[in-house]
């Protein structure tokens, strides 16, 4: 006589809990990475009207209205502005930096950090924020 078993395993696998978790991971990601690129430098940016998509720069020089610089929130003196931009650019493929002037920041500041883009051949933007 054969015994049959009543409770079957089912060898079927449900990917429900999987795509539950997957989708918390894809938002969780989503909002880290928009929130990643934010300084801790607090300057006010100018406005602009037309404000083309943020291209993602591996490096921020932020500028005080003091006339104070910072490299990726690193303070650092006028002198050594340049190399330590040269520095942090030399082995990335895509050389270029962002400059977060304050609205109040003097003129000439801001064109010593784009006088250091040119001289190197650097690519450089201008954050600012859109105009409301």
């Amino acid at each position: 006589m054969k015994i049959q078993r009543r409770n079957k395993a089912n060898p079927e696998f449900s990917l429900a809990a999987m795509t539950d978790v997957i989708l918390l991971m894809l938002i969780f990601f989503m909002i880290t990475s928009s929130a990643a690129n934010q300084s801790a430098i607090d300057v006010k940016l100018p406005k602009a009207g037309a404000v083309d998509d943020n291209i993602p720069n591996p490096l921020t020089v932020s500028i005080k209205p003091d006339g104070s610089y910072f490299v990726d929130d690193v303070p650092v003196t006028k002198d050594q502005l340049e190399a330590t931009i040269v520095n942090k650019l030399t082995n990335q493929t895509n050389k270029s930096f962002t400059i977060r002037a304050d609205e109040n920041t003097m003129h000439k500041d801001v064109v010593f950090a784009m006088e250091i883009a040119e001289k190197n051949k650097f690519n450089i933007a201008i954050a600012t924020v859109k105009d409301k």
